[in-house]
């Protein structure tokens, strides 16, 4: 269906059955979207399975739209570019810079 296929916005939710926990990963992995994804469960072994094998940029287990200064928020694949919040977030503001000289008269060479 195209509400599981699209990266849509506003107060929609959409779900799927599904027989296998390889089936529900498969399904969440095909689209090109990646935004974000959450994970309902009591298993921990599950959630720590399937939130591995998911292609999004925020996956919340048993929580959804947690938000926090040091969560690095962002998505993956056509669901955006860099992350805000976070370390991560400053990655898009500075630019790596080598600066390499001789130091001659050293007492620690």
């Amino acid at each position: 269906m195209r509400i599981a296929q699209d990266e849509i916005f506003g107060p929609v939710m959409a779900l799927m059955k599904f027989k296998t926990i390889e089936e529900a990963i498969k399904s969440a992995n095909n689209t090109k979207y990646g935004l974000a994804a959450g994970i309902v469960t009591k298993n921990l072994d599950i959630a720590n399975t399937v939130s591995r094998s998911i292609r999004a940029g925020i996956i919340w287990i048993n929580w959804y739209f947690a938000f926090g200064n040091d969560i690095p928020y962002g998505g993956s694949k056509m669901s955006g570019f860099g992350r805000d919040f976070g370390l991560e977030s400053l990655h898009k503001y500075l630019q790596v810079k080598s600066v390499v000289t001789p130091i001659y008269n050293s007492p620690w060479l």
